[in-house]
């Protein structure tokens, strides 16, 4: 057997994943179990999961892979700067002492954090040959088309490439400085959210607004042709010469400096949204047909960061460019190349053949830790929780009876999951059809901004009565609208409304999962999803609803939660009003008092 571990770090959501003869044993991010939302730092914790799961030692490996060339990405660093030097001086200064200090020398960090063997050969692929990878390896077509999109890896920022059997070949390529990821990150950063994590928040904001910047931005900021490919306007951009991301020319052009963070959104924040995701999306068409001419395919993998923005993929597959479908990375940012690294090892370095799963080799994204119900009864008793022990039958009763009620369920169950999506193992869930199901879970559980909305996962089956979606989303990448016949007339007093106000507007018969412009972020489910199937398709044997909220078991500004312990301490800190967990259910009325002072259960894996 060859055990070839990936490992993706140090920019953005660190993770590692392991690969056994081809087949996927495990991937986890670093921020779940540092509690550090997307984490950078090596993925001590990930990599001691993954050889946990594996039953491996350091060792054991046969070989390590790291998702992106560290010295090519340095030439590109020093290249930049030198061309515009003295201008970049502070940037240069502030990312300089990293790269002398690490980032340079990763096969050395590498073998000291893991004590790996002189003998276990350190591979390096391309960053975007990792994305690549990761989006047509565990696809279930024997060839496609690939489309990777993100910031910016050594050189490129945008790839277009072909996968045939266990070949991939990027045969296009679109180079640094010139993204659209940081493009889309620059408005991130200029509407007041975080990049690299609050794009999806720009996503959202996007259908209260009006495309009103749209025209300027593709006049001025950014110069996108018809095959896709786009320059940007450096005058207008400040992420080569200095620490921010737009420059004043920017901040002319629209109308004032960028919003301060937790400020008030206004108008402008909408506008500028709705803006920027027409212009994403209209890239991403372009983008789609120039890979369908130029490979001939007629199937689609898209990866990197930007294959996130499920609005632009539903575009893509709605506009029928791919007539045989589209697969989608679950974990397409950074995270997901440390499977690609892995991948590629085990594909192209090796030479091994591959034989696509008719689904995909994926396993629903749930490559993550589980806890069995002894363990997970050890710690409710080291807490003095309150709880039932009930058989599946029951189990599943007690569930659909709380959700019938309008309770908010924490559902941790079996393996988390590996990307930025809840789905199934660490889920919190509602009932679709209440009115009252968005405030109570946007301000009083997630704590998070009043315009975000939440997802929708119905039965694989059921799908199609109730969105407009040419195909099964199981991984909550793809974006359709509710039907018609579901929607309901808004009254007068909804002029003039937004956010919360907005959306808690019955719009259709299931309001708490249709956003503003009747779009819903789809997740469907059938029998592989077991327990969470059998949850859905119980609810709607009692209700004639196929459908439920599933938000991600966190609350704002933290990591989706891994063990028993955060998910009873967000269970508790939060009005989720019962959790399900394991075999066990408890309610939030009889527990006994919190106390924010308790020292933390501790469960990390560990390096043997």
């Amino acid at each position: 057997m060859t055990t070839i571990l990936g490992i993706s770090a140090f920019y953005h959501d660190s993770a590692a994943a392991l690969v056994r003869d081809g087949g996927i044993v495990a991937a986890a991010q670093e921020e779940r179990f540092t509690r550090k939302k997307a984490d950078a730092r090596f993925p001590t914790n990930a990599v001691a999961y993954c050889l946990h799961e594996a039953r491996v030692r350091p060792e054991q490996i046969d070989y390590v892979a790291f998702y992106e060339k560290p010295i090519t990405k340095f030439g590109r660093l020093l290249e930049s700067y030198l061309a515009i030097a003295p201008s970049g001086l502070r940037s240069w200064l502030s990312a300089i002492p990293t790269w002398l200090k690490e980032r340079l020398w990763l096969e050395d960090t590498i073998r000291r954090e893991m004590n790996l063997p002189s003998r276990v050969p350190v591979l390096f692929p391309e960053h975007h040959e990792s994305h690549a990878a990761s989006a047509f390896f565990p696809s279930p077509f024997s060839s496609a088309a690939i489309l990777t999109v993100d910031g910016v890896g050594e050189w490129a920022t945008t790839t277009i490439g072909r996968g045939q059997d266990s070949h991939v070949e990027l045969l296009q390529e679109l180079r640094f400085p010139h993204s659209l990821g940081l493009l889309y990150s620059a408005f991130t950063y200029y509407t007041g959210f975080k990049i690299n994590s609050g794009e999806y928040k720009v996503m959202g904001l996007a259908p209260y607004g009006r495309p009103i910047y749209t025209q300027r931005i593709l006049n001025e900021v950014i110069d996108l042709r018809e095959d896709g490919s786009l320059r940007l306007n450096l005058d207008y951009f400040n992420f080569l010469k200095g620490l921010t991301m737009t420059s004043e020319r920017f901040h002319a052009l629209f109308g004032g400096p960028p919003r301060q963070p937790e400020s008030r959104v206004t108008q402008r924040e909408m506008d500028l949204a709705r803006s920027i995701q027409d212009v994403c999306e209209l890239a991403m068409l372009r983008m789609a047909r120039h890979a369908r001419r130029t490979t001939g395919e007629r199937r689609l993998c898209p990866a990197g960061g930007v294959a996130l923005n499920c609005v632009a993929n539903g575009q893509i597959l709605g506009e029928g460019i791919f007539e045989d479908g589209v697969w989608i990375q679950p974990a397409a940012g950074d995270a997901g190349g440390a499977l690609g690294a892995a991948l590629t090892i085990w594909h192209h370095f090796l030479k091994q053949p591959r034989t696509p799963e008719p689904e995909d080799s994926m396993q629903r994204a749930c490559l993550g830790p589980a806890f069995d119900d002894d363990e997970i009864e050890r710690f409710l008793k080291s807490r003095g929780a309150v709880y039932e022990r009930l058989t599946t039958e029951d189990l599943l009763a007690a569930t659909v009876d709380a959700l019938v009620d309008e309770a908010v369920v924490g559902w941790f169950q079996g393996r988390m999951e590996f990307g930025p999506r809840a789905l199934g193992g660490r889920s919190i869930l509602g009932d679709s059809r209440s009115p009252r199901m968005q405030s109570t879970m946007n301000l009083k559980i997630k704590f998070r901004e009043s315009f975000r909305p939440f997802a929708p996962v119905v039965l694989r089956e059921c799908a199609q009565e109730y969105f407009d979606l040419a195909q099964d989303s199981p991984y909550m990448l793809l974006v359709g609208e509710v039907r018609e016949h579901l929607r309901l007339e808004l009254p007068p007093e909804a002029e003039g409304l937004w956010g919360i106000d907005l959306l808690n507007m019955r719009r259709s018969q299931i309001p708490a999962v249709t956003h503003v412009d009747y779009s819903a972020r789809v997740q469907t489910v059938d029998e592989r999803n077991g327990l969470y199937y059998e949850l859905l398709r119980r609810f709607y044997e009692r209700t004639g609803c196929p459908v439920l909220v599933n938000t991600s078991f966190n609350v704002r500004g933290e990591p989706i939660v891994c063990r028993p312990e955060e998910a009873y301490t967000c269970f508790m800190r939060t009005n989720i009003d019962v959790l399900v967990m394991g075999s066990f259910v408890l309610r939030k009325a009889v527990q006994p008092t919190w106390d924010e002072n308790e020292k933390s259960w501790q469960g990390e894996f560990a390096l043997d």
